[in-house]
């Protein structure tokens, strides 16, 4: 009876939170299926069409939207919208400069991945790559240019792809990572993307990683 008590207070729809934020989703044939990546209160939750997440119930799942249900009604979230354009000034130089300069690490080597397996990988993985991974700021002459991975969930898309713990994310795909909402930004781009190029700080200097996805 304990238990019933429990599961059924799970379900009472609570106010949504201020902060709610969506983003990111894996999505799957089958809708009902498809994954949301939400976080509020400094926290992040994966939740699925028809569970509960932070006092709401997620009603639909797309790949720039996921709306679900508070008690004080239907709330629609959508992806943050990607900067056009990196920063001016001195704040974009340095990315641009370790990109020319960047060079594969021989232990790491260009990879081609078929995206199918990609996709399906990410449906499963995703709960250890929150869970398993940590990503830290590195600030010089007080701004953030870059995100250290202090751990990396090995065996995961993550690691296959090269990433390693040590390194700092400094960009992706030309664009600089000067925080967590730069990567975040970044999401709704590289969903369609067929190539991923990240520059990363390795033992002091810029290390190129790239990916095709066929």
């Amino acid at each position: 009876m304990l238990l019933v008590l429990l599961l059924a207070a799970l379900e009472v729809l609570a106010p949504a939170p201020a902060d709610l934020a969506f983003l990111g989703a894996v999505l799957h044939p089958s809708p009902a299926r498809s994954t949301a990546l939400l976080q509020a209160g400094g926290r992040t939750r994966l939740a699925s069409v028809g569970e509960m997440a932070f006092g709401g119930r997620v009603l639909s799942i797309a790949r720039s939207v996921v709306s679900i249900e508070f008690a004080s009604g239907r709330v629609d979230l959508r992806l943050p919208r990607p900067e056009t354009a990196p920063p001016a000034g001195p704040a974009a130089v340095t990315p641009a400069r370790e990109a020319n300069a960047a060079v594969e690490d021989p232990a790491t080597p260009h990879r081609l991945l078929a995206r199918a397996e990609v996709e399906r990988r990410l449906g499963a993985e995703i709960p250890r790559i929150l869970a398993e991974t940590a990503l830290s700021p590195v600030i010089e002459d007080g701004r953030v240019v870059g995100l250290a991975v202090t751990k990396v969930a090995e065996g995961t898309v993550l690691s296959d792809a090269g990433l390693r713990s040590g390194d700092v994310l400094t960009q992706i795909n030309d664009t600089p990572i000067d925080g967590m909402a730069s990567l975040i930004g970044l999401w709704p781009r590289l969903q369609g993307a067929t190539e991923l190029n990240a520059v990363v700080r390795r033992g002091g200097r810029p290390v190129l990683l790239s990916v095709t996805l066929r």
